[in-house]
């Protein structure tokens, strides 16, 4: 048996011990008689008995386990996981700021302030925006604040007939449930053929009930929307406002801002575009910026009673500076380059849907050849994800956005070599001669991980949470 396969109790041994107390050691030194008596354990516990080097083994090996992207290439698409520079973690860790009290007197945090402030100027800056909030702890977190502020303009202006917003049909699917959350409509507007919004079929939306529109430029299929302008002109000739959805911001840092482009309230992810760590539920942190029209709605105090997601934000700040204004507009054109190198690398082997140039990420719909016939099924986008956790790679998104049936959705960001992405295509390359020759291969990946392919429905909606 593997140690990853066993639990730590499958370790234990009576007598065992990883440690040893002196002699004369009694209840340690304070008394058991200082303990309530309803507090009083009457049974011993139930621990597992072993050793130190056990113990230490074990929870390395299942360390280990974890996939980040320090340890290997993350394709996921629309999350933008970018590399976590090592400088930005020795500055965030630095005592001067890990040692600060959330409760300290205000004029003895006056570094940490300093740093809001900075980062405020600075993402008002790349993003033309005029001010942020670092209340918003999490992506998801910043658009409901976003369509907060936008509910709350529009209230304030005494216009209570605007509750609905206008979502398009390739969005993140964070937006039509944050709008949901704050109690707004959701009208979605199509996509033409070319993946952008339809602008002919938004006209027939707008109207004195549009509180607004939730975008993302570049899309969620990596276009950038061309009619960003008109649709800009449209929303604001009706009463409403638009909002920008960041999750997709990398590709534009100091080449493009949101704000000159006609959004008025938008969040960032810093554990995105900005380089922070990110995965397992946090640490986040979401910023909302706004522009002229919302900016009497932006409350003050911009942090929480806790200064935000300090840590995090310390560590954006360390990576603007870092790259500094120019470089950072290096980092967009890089990951565009990325993303188009592979694209057009494997478009033989994996079906394009969208023929043009993309920015940061792309969708492929399927395989041009799953080796489906008759008797035999065919490998699917979920058989690719999962074969290529045997040669190394974490899989990309898969089956969003759902305007394609079979989607695979790629994003490198900027920080990859060449040679990580030549491997990565190659692995692509021979997953989609596997499984024209031979699905049955993909059909029982992955083959060498430590999980092989689990009920993932199940797994979800009846969680073991412990042995």
């Amino acid at each position: 048996m593997r140690y990853y396969d066993k639990l730590i109790f499958d370790l234990s041994h009576p007598g065992r011990t990883g440690y040893s107390l002196p002699s004369d050691f009694a209840c340690g030194q304070v008394s058991c008689s200082d303990l309530p008596e309803n507090l009083l354990r009457r049974s011993a516990l139930d621990l597992p008995e072993v050793s130190e080097v056990d113990v230490v083994r074990h929870y390395t090996n299942l360390s280990q386990m974890n996939f980040g992207v320090d340890t290997g290439f993350y394709p996921l698409g629309s999350c933008t996981m970018k590399y976590n520079p090592k400088i930005n973690e020795e500055i965030a860790s630095h005592p001067a700021f890990a040692g600060l009290h959330p409760l300290q007197p205000a004029e003895t945090v006056k570094g940490a302030q300093a740093v809001i402030d900075g980062l405020d100027a600075s993402l008002a800056v790349i993003t033309g925006m005029k001010h942020f909030t670092f209340l918003p702890c999490a992506g998801a977190h910043g658009e409901l604040t976003g369509l907060m502020l936008m509910r709350e303009y529009h209230l304030a202006k005494g216009d209570t007939a605007r509750t609905k917003v206008i979502v398009p049909d390739s969005a993140h699917g964070t937006n039509p449930a944050s709008a949901a959350v704050c109690g707004l409509e959701i009208v979605e507007v199509k996509s033409g053929a070319d993946g952008l919004v339809d602008v002919e079929s938004l006209k027939p939306l707008l109207g004195p009930d549009i509180a607004g529109i939730m975008m993302t430029n570049p899309n969620t299929l990596g276009l950038f929307e061309r009619q960003i302008g008109e649709i800009a002109r449209l929303v604001h000739e009706c009463g409403g406002l638009l909002y920008y959805d960041g999750a997709n911001m990398n590709p534009l840092l100091g080449k493009v801002r949101p704000g000159d482009m006609g959004f008025d309230i938008m969040h960032l992810n810093l554990h995105k575009t900005f380089s922070t760590p990110h995965g397992g539920g946090g640490p986040g942190s979401g910023p909302v910026g706004v522009g002229e029209r919302v900016l009497p709605y932006l409350r003050i105090p911009r942090t929480s009673g806790f200064h935000g997601n300090f840590g995090v934000m310390m560590r954006a700040y360390a990576y603007i500076l870092m790259l500094g204004r120019e470089n950072v507009k290096m980092a967009g054109p890089l990951a565009t380059l990325s993303a188009n190198y592979i694209k057009e690398s494997l478009k033989d082997c994996y079906k394009l849907p969208i023929l043009t140039v993309c920015k940061h990420e792309f969708v492929f719909d399927g395989l041009v050849n799953d080796g489906a016939r008759e008797g035999k099924a065919g490998a699917t986008t979920l058989d690719v994800a999962k074969r290529l956790l045997d040669y190394g790679f974490h899989a990309p998104t898969i089956y969003f956005p759902l305007l394609f049936h079979q989607a695979i959705m790629i994003e490198p960001t900027e920080t990859e070599s060449l040679e990580t992405l030549d491997s990565f295509i190659e692995v692509m390359r021979r997953i989609a001669a596997e499984a024209a020759e031979d699905p049955d291969i993909l059909h029982g990946a992955p083959h060498n991980a430590p999980i092989g392919r689990p009920d993932e429905t199940a797994a979800a909606r009846n969680p073991i949470l412990k042995a």
